[in-house]
């Protein structure tokens, strides 16, 4: 019986997120906000089939994802007969379900690491203290944004929506997103998910005012009971140190105790955004693969 896809929908939403709950490792491509912004980039769809919801991109190429829900209590022998992905393979699938299946299949598993879109996870205490040497540069930056600048913070909210995506506007401007594919895209994204904000369960952000001014806004929500998800960051760049303060201060006025760690996605293989992810020292990291089904027990 094959998949029966289907557009993504706010009705389903709260049923998606008890089956995002139940994955025993969770990354940052299956947040619901995340599958909502960038559904129209990447023409993607739903199944709920076998116990699971299965998610299907259809741009730049088709291409099945991990399926979400209990992973460990499903029986992928029979699913494995049933399901048929795109050229045998998944993609984006989380190293715990990854060692799921190994112990299901063994060998007939065959799993490459994609690099690129691993999340890279980071101690919440330490992004805020920015203590010790190999935090000196971030820290400096943000004495010297706080010295320079007498910034406010404040909580994003449904008031202050208009503000956050007039300054996405501008960041547009300033870099061009019109000659760069994943920019315009990354910009479609993020204007529907501020568009639809009321509907969007769990988001939250951050803003930083300079003289009433908005100078930066952060997007995120809470993935799961310890991890913090940044979706976007962005700044104006006349305001030198910007980029640091808004990180620091939307931790710090965020910060829980069963808060352990902030998830700031994928340097997707981009050579600049990987220096500045690695620049931050991510204490670990949630490894995705792209996973061939070889073998008639599997395919």
């Amino acid at each position: 019986m094959p998949l029966t896809f289907e557009p993504l929908s706010l009705a389903r939403r709260d049923a998606y997120q008890q089956h995002l709950a139940a994955c025993r490792q969770i990354a940052s491509d299956y947040s619901f906000i995340n599958l909502w912004g960038w559904a129209d980039a990447y023409g993607l769809q739903w199944a709920w089939d076998h116990g699971l919801v299965w998610i299907r991109q259809n741009d730049p190429r088709p291409a099945l994802w991990a399926p979400v829900g209990p992973w460990q209590t499903v029986d992928w022998r029979h699913i494995w007969s049933l399901v048929q992905p795109p050229g045998g393979r998944l993609i984006r699938v989380p190293e715990a379900l990854v060692q799921i299946w190994k112990t299901v299949a063994g060998d007939r598993i065959e799993a490459l690491e994609a690099r690129g879109q691993w999340d890279y996870l980071y101690n919440i205490e330490e992004m805020i203290a920015l203590a010790g040497n190999r935090y000196h540069k971030k820290k400096n930056l943000v004495r010297q944004f706080q010295r320079r600048y007498d910034a406010v913070y404040q909580a994003l909210g449904p008031d202050s929506v208009a503000e956050a995506l007039a300054l996405q506007n501008d960041w547009c401007t300033w870099r061009d997103c019109e000659s760069t594919e994943s920019l315009t895209a990354e910009n479609q994204a993020i204007a529907r998910i501020l568009a639809d904000w009321n509907s969007l369960d769990g988001i939250r952000g951050g803003l930083l005012r300079v003289e009433g001014r908005l100078v930066a806004y952060t997007v995120a929500e809470r993935l799961s009971p310890d991890t913090l998800l940044i979706h976007f960051e962005k700044g104006n760049p006349d305001f030198k140190g910007v980029y640091q303060a808004i990180n620091q201060a939307f931790l710090a006025h965020n910060a829980h105790e069963t808060i352990r760690w902030v998830n700031r996605e994928q340097d997707l293989d981009d050579e600049g955004l990987r220096r500045a992810k690695l620049s931050y020292h991510p204490e670990t990291f949630i490894k995705k693969f792209d996973v061939r089904l070889n073998g008639p027990e599997t395919a």
